[in-house]
């Protein structure tokens, strides 16, 4: 159906949440995205950090038309297949056990179940982590503050409040805004759920402060290792030591949001090991199943043990597709190296993008990566459009700032063509 007839019905039936661009994509294959009139573009954008494999990945289609042809949907009241081995994948990456990953993965593309339950069995001295899947990033989050508040109840200090990070981003759920420490998403949705503390990003005085004056009544700190909406904006080990200290101080729990730097996207499993720092916690989306909506919130088993059947639930969390793609998107990410990957093609974008005139700033980490532009480039937004004018999907989240956020395969050769079109652009 065409751009114009997509856009009417549109227009007349779908609410108005979201500020589209004049594009309508129906196809993709690896960084390629395809609109209704055959035109190609570059993604830097990957459905904002959701397709790690790009477009058209053949281990993740083939994953998706072979669950599709069985089943799709029994519920959490049954076991299924892959779940188990994906709870096991993510608990072998949040040690930053990339052998052991690699040969849990290797086992499950060989179809050996034997072989899966051996890879899979945890060492004498490793840390299991259990995992609750759920259906987006928000919902982790979700699953993530309970477990918190749960876990201070029945084992730790008995507090219920959480602090969080300003100019963070948590979700759009009720839970999730509260959480979300931005007024200009709060404002319209008061009175929020209470039970929340503000403090600025690596201000470790005011962190400090804040404990000084609420103690025990702190259960958690939520932070983003790197804030994603606020235009890439990494947290310092300093400020991820003394928070893990002060919470860890008053017997609560470290919660990292890694929903958008997570699943290597940051050139580790996850932007956490980056610094340095073991949350108890993680929630987890996006990159996860490559296109799949799927979310997990992930904790080291003593402090998910507080979970009981009835405290917390959901109908399409885990499915047997979820679970499918899950699957097949982590054994190709581990097999394939994707963390060296990362790291070594998104260091190769943040010098490049250094160079650009008009370009003043860049940050993040493997890929994800944040520019800010000088006053003389513009508003961020007009040139995300003039990019996508020159075959190029990318993202501003200010008047300032662009982020990027290409598929995991994304090459050197689709860096060079990127920062050509940008150079011009802004000239």
């Amino acid at each position: 159906m065409s751009r114009d007839v997509q856009q009417q019905l549109e227009s007349a039936y779908v609410m108005h949440t979201f500020g589209r661009a004049p594009v309508e994509f129906v196809g993709g294959h690896g960084m390629t995205l395809v609109d209704d009139e055959g035109r190609e573009y570059l993604d830097f954008l990957a459905g904002i950090g959701v397709c790690c494999l790009g477009h058209g990945h053949p281990a993740l289609t083939a994953a998706l038309h072979d669950q599709t042809d069985r089943l799709l949907h029994v519920s959490n009241y049954f076991y299924i297949e892959h779940r188990g081995e994906v709870a096991a994948l993510l608990s072998k990456l949040a040690n930053d056990d990339m052998a052991g990953a690699r040969a849990v993965a290797d086992a499950v593309v060989a179809g050996d179940a034997d072989a899966v339950q051996a890879a899979a069995k945890p060492a004498e001295d490793e840390q299991t982590w259990q995992t609750f899947f759920a259906n987006s990033g928000a919902e982790a989050n979700e699953g993530s503050m309970k477990l918190a508040r749960l876990y201070a109840q029945r084992v730790g200090n008995g507090g219920n409040t959480i602090a969080c990070l300003r100019g963070g981003f948590h979700g759009r759920t009720l839970e999730t805004i509260a959480a979300t420490m931005q007024d200009w998403l709060q404002d319209s949705f008061k009175p929020l759920p209470g039970g929340f503390v503000a403090c600025t990003p690596n201000d470790v005085d005011e962190l400090r402060s804040i404990f000084d004056r609420l103690g025990s009544e702190i259960c958690a700190v939520m932070v983003e290792p790197i804030q994603g909406e606020s235009g890439v904006h990494p947290l310092t080990p300093e400020f991820m030591r003394a928070a893990a200290e002060l919470v860890h101080g008053v017997g609560g729990l470290l919660i990292a949001d890694e929903v958008q730097t997570g699943i290597f996207r940051t050139g580790k499993p996850f932007a956490f090991q980056t610094l340095g720092v073991e949350p108890d916690i993680m929630s987890l989306a996006k990159g996860i199943a490559g296109g799949v909506p799927c979310g997990a919130c992930v904790a080291k088993r003593a402090v998910a043990d507080v979970f009981r059947p009835g405290d917390h639930g959901s109908t399409f969390g885990g499915s047997c597709l979820a679970m499918a793609a899950a699957s097949a998107v982590l054994c190709e990410l581990v097999r394939g190296r994707y963390d060296e990957h990362a790291a070594e093609v998104g260091s190769y974008l943040a010098e490049r993008l250094a160079r650009v005139p008009h370009v003043v700033d860049v940050r993040g980490a493997g890929l994800m990566v944040g520019c800010d532009l000088d006053e003389a480039a513009g508003d961020a937004h007009d040139v995300v459009s003039a990019m996508l004018g020159r075959s190029f999907v990318i993202n501003a989240t200010g008047a300032h700032t662009l982020r990027f956020l290409p598929p995991l395969i994304c090459g050197r050769e689709h860096v060079d063509a990127l920062v050509a079109a940008l150079a011009q652009v802004l000239a």
